[in-house]
């Protein structure tokens, strides 16, 4: 079991230089699609709940908003209610590049299961949900307790 992370870093490190090469059509990287997507499904979001959807740090979603802003995939504006808060928007730019970013994910999964039975699949898939489900609460556990 000591290497499961190993494999996990060495698949997530192999999806990345993929849709880093699919993407380049899309003027977008590989680290930039959750963030679409996340947009896209939640128009007027705030950047802080980017930050706990995607499980990635305040700073980083800071980061990546000018960059797709700049591309043109989201625009940024101050919330009515609190001018301190962003909410986020997508684009007609981002809207349309949605259904590239879903067939390039599931031509990855695709690729990378071929050979797997269905059962395989549906085996890993659950064990891959149970363990996402248990880093969750891990962490959210984690962040009360340095909250408190």
């Amino acid at each position: 079991m000591e290497k499961f992370m190993k494999y996990i870093g060495q698949i997530w490190r192999c999806a990345n230089i993929y849709r880093a090469e699919m993407y380049e059509k899309l003027d977008i990287g590989p680290y930039q699609d959750s963030y679409i997507l996340c947009i896209c499904n939640n128009p007027g979001i705030s950047q802080e709940e980017i930050s706990k959807k995607l499980y990635v740090h305040k700073s980083s979603v800071a980061r990546q908003l000018p960059s797709l802003e700049e591309k043109g995939f989201v625009t940024r504006m101050p919330d009515a209610r609190d001018k301190r808060i962003l909410l986020v928007f997508p684009t007609e730019k981002a809207l349309s590049a949605i259904t590239e970013i879903r067939r390039i994910h599931e031509e990855w999964n695709n690729m990378i299961t071929g050979g797997l039975s269905e059962n395989e699949k549906e085996i890993f898939c659950s064990v891959c949900s149970k363990i996402a489900e248990k880093s969750r609460n891990t962490v959210g556990n984690k962040l009360r307790e340095d909250n408190r």
